[in-house]
């Protein structure tokens, strides 16, 4: 897996308004913006809030991570699912480096005749087996999870 992130700068070439722009190409063939907060004191040093954060960014991709297992672990069980969401609420270290130290996972799915064991053993195999960004952040986070079983 690669990646390449190039800081865009305030650049009329790439139309970025931001000092502290970032445009990340994937080894897929994706491209990615990322743009830092807006610093009152240092406007130069800060970003214009035209992107997600990099560490959104993370949070956005552990989502994604565990609510991809979470749906194929239904289907290989043949559960009828017909929707999977999870809302991430995190919170970080007061010092740099501001590593994520608490991050729960609410997941919401929907389907027909869904078991509630089988959901809660997906949300479970994903967090302690499958998700590696999970597993990763787990090193410094503790990770809690929630779902709900919503029938259409």
């Amino acid at each position: 897996m690669e990646c390449t992130v190039s800081w865009t700068g305030n650049s009329t070439i790439t139309g970025s308004r931001s000092n502290m722009s970032f445009l990340a190409e994937t080894g897929s063939g994706h491209t990615l913006v990322m743009d830092g907060a807006p610093d009152a004191d240092k406007p130069e040093n800060g970003g214009a809030n035209l992107a997600p954060r990099p560490m959104e960014t993370v949070l956005a991709g552990t989502g994604g991570c565990t609510a991809y297992d979470v749906v194929l672990i239904l289907k290989r069980g043949r559960q009828d699912v017909r929707g999977c969401s999870v809302k991430l609420s995190a919170e970080r270290a007061p010092v740099d480096p501001k590593v994520f130290t608490k991050i729960h996972m609410h997941f919401v799915v929907t389907g027909k005749g869904l078991s509630s064991s089988a959901v809660e053993r997906a949300v479970a195999m994903s967090h302690d087996k499958y998700c590696s960004a999970t597993i990763m952040l787990a090193k410094t986070a503790d990770i809690t999870t929630s779902f709900e079983v919503l029938e259409v």
